[in-house]
């Protein structure tokens, strides 16, 4: 396995993923094993790469098997979608730090292939996408959506984020969970 920063060859493999996982494209025998809520463009995934330097891939072989965004809020406030996450950085305290866009990123979403789940693989690729941006903020900050429980655990009580609290958007019902990027991701196997 191999888990590195992204670079522009990798936008089709990231496509074909986000499309195969998306919850408006997956297949219905997929879906219980979770899956993403956000799409990103070619154009998207270039300023991730480029700009932000905060997308983790992983491969096994010439094969990619998942990928982890991650991105200051700068990068998504563009769109609107994100401006109620931003506007409520204020109201959480994390550590005994009150959150802002300059001390926290938004990590988010993951993406692994069905047949990798479970093999340790979101731990090296949640740790490659710690390292991106460690140096630049002290805090992760991700949205799962509480009907989506496999990523939920897998957040929590594997990766060992923080629940801070609940949060509605357009009607769903969100966990809040940080992380500081200072400590080094549980049975990391890299």
């Amino acid at each position: 396995m191999n888990y590195r920063s992204a670079e522009i060859k990798d936008i089709p493999g990231i496509l074909l993923l986000e499309k195969k996982y998306h919850k408006n494209s997956i297949s219905k025998e997929d879906k219980p094993g979770g899956c993403i809520g956000t799409f990103f463009s070619e154009k998207k995934l270039k300023r991730l790469i480029e700009e932000e330097k905060g997308l983790a891939v992983a491969y096994d072989g010439d094969r990619m098997i998942g990928f982890a965004n991650s991105a200051s809020w700068r990068f998504w406030q563009e769109w609107p979608v994100f401006h109620p996450m931003i506007d409520d950085l204020p109201n959480i305290k994390y550590k005994d730090r009150v959150l802002s866009a300059d001390n926290s990123y938004q990590y988010g979403p993951a993406c692994i292939d069905k047949d990798y789940r479970g093999t340790g693989v979101l731990f090296n690729l949640f740790e490659c996408s710690r390292l991106l941006m460690k140096d630049r903020y002290p805090v992760l900050v991700t949205y799962v959506d509480q009907s989506n429980q496999r990523s939920f655990q897998a957040h929590s009580r594997k990766l060992g984020c923080d629940v801070v609290k609940e949060f509605e958007f357009h009607g769903d019902k969100l966990f809040v969970l940080c992380y500081d990027t200072s400590k080094k991701t549980r049975r990391t196997i890299k």
